[in-house]
């Protein structure tokens, strides 16, 4: 709550800190230093497990239901890789693990199947298919971590610029 809430810290307090820092530190401000805010607690939050980031979201609801919403805003999900084009969805199919894939199907919406099985090879989503059918059931932490691996090389290929994420911090319009 306070991260997202705090927008900078009183620029005497800056001052306290920089003298026992100026050392180390090349601290030449005189305006407060920002920091947290909804976009920072939105990163952490989507590095975390599904679980402790749903309690975690529900606790700041529970407090602030604008600033939960805006948090979510912010976060990208596994299940938001439906709204991602097609050519993304390719550029992700070619980095990830079979592997990791057939898990974070498993829990997945009929929607982003779809998507994914139209945007390979027939062949090679038949085989995805009869991997998953193979693997019957499977924990749901497994599947969970999958699915933070696809996110977490979804976010890297977004950083380089090589796909687009809904939701990421590029508020520009396409054209």
């Amino acid at each position: 709550m306070r991260m997202a809430t705090t927008e900078g810290i009183p620029v005497d307090a800056i001052e306290e800190i920089e003298d026992v820092l100026k050392s180390e530190l090349d601290l030449e401000r005189s305006e407060g230093i920002k920091v947290g805010g909804v976009k920072k607690v939105a990163q952490i939050l989507n590095s975390t497990d599904k679980a402790t980031e749903e309690l975690i979201l529900e606790n700041i609801e529970s407090h602030d239901y604008e600033l939960a919403d805006a948090i979510r805003q912010f976060m990208f999900v596994f299940g938001d890789l439906v709204r991602v084009d097609d050519r993304g969805i390719q550029t992700v199919l070619k980095e990830v693990s079979t592997e990791d894939l057939s898990l974070a199907l498993k829990t997945a919406s009929e929607q982003l199947k779809e998507l994914i099985f139209k945007n390979m090879s027939k062949r090679a989503a038949e085989i995805l298919k009869e991997d998953m059918e193979v693997k019957g059931p499977v924990r749901v932490s497994e599947v969970e971590k999958a699915q933070q691996n696809i996110i977490k090389l979804a976010r890297k290929l977004s950083e380089e610029g090589k796909i687009i994420l809904p939701g990421s911090s590029e508020d520009e319009a396409l054209v």
